[in-house]
């Protein structure tokens, strides 16, 4: 009997571990069937706005809005790539959404900024708050932004870039091509997990997860 409940107990370690640190594909390389999609006002139909071409995930970047995943996620690693089409634009990935609104483009949640010379910035969305954040004595803006630590190290226009972002226990780890640019500590700890639509074309790839 104890041999029994001993077994019955490290099987269930076992899976726990194995769960807890699964890797999943965030994209599957065909569509987008695992994501749901806003677009600001309504303006246009997604499919028009977030697409899939030759494998890859193509943002149109007009309308603004944002395309997440349908299951919420905590305690994960994220890693990306990402690449601008024409010419270097803006784009953000968003982290920890808490809910979701129709027609509005900026959720409660925590972007990491892909903007062009400014990828690795954290801007707090829809009145999410960090720990790190100290309001400026004139009030706090609309988009409240925790500065990257470094200078810019983004690859130039047609190259891909990549992000690794830790998400434990409510502290966001971002690094952009290795670099460490952004730490901060979020109240929420889950959410979904956004690709953003602002400014222009950017593609996406290789999007995996993996559980702390």
């Amino acid at each position: 009997m104890k041999r029994f409940l001993f077994l019955t107990a490290m099987a269930a370690f076992l899976f726990s571990v194995d769960s807890y640190s699964q890797t999943e594909d965030l994209f599957n390389g065909k569509d987008l069937s695992n994501w749901n999609f806003v677009v600001d006002g309504d303006k246009a139909p997604a499919e028009n706005v977030f697409s899939v071409q030759d494998g890859v995930i193509l943002i149109h970047g007009n309308p603004f809005g944002y395309m997440y995943t349908k299951k919420k996620y905590k305690d994960y690693v994220l890693e990306l790539e990402w690449s601008w089409v024409d010419e270097a634009t803006n784009s953000g990935i968003f982290l920890t959404i808490a809910a979701t609104e129709a027609g509005n483009p900026f959720p409660n949640g925590i972007e990491c900024q892909l903007k062009a010379g400014l990828a690795g910035d954290f801007v707090l969305l829809g009145g999410s708050d960090m720990e790190e954040y100290v309001a400026p004595a004139e009030g706090r803006p609309k988009f409240s932004v925790i500065k990257k630590r470094e200078v810019s190290n983004e690859k130039p226009v047609g190259e891909w870039n990549k992000a690794k972002i830790e998400v434990k226990d409510g502290k966001i780890t971002a690094y952009i091509n290795g670099v460490l640019q952004n730490q901060g500590t979020n109240k929420v700890k889950e959410g979904h997990i956004g690709l953003q639509s602002e400014g222009g074309p950017v593609q996406f790839r290789n999007l995996k997860l993996t559980g702390l």
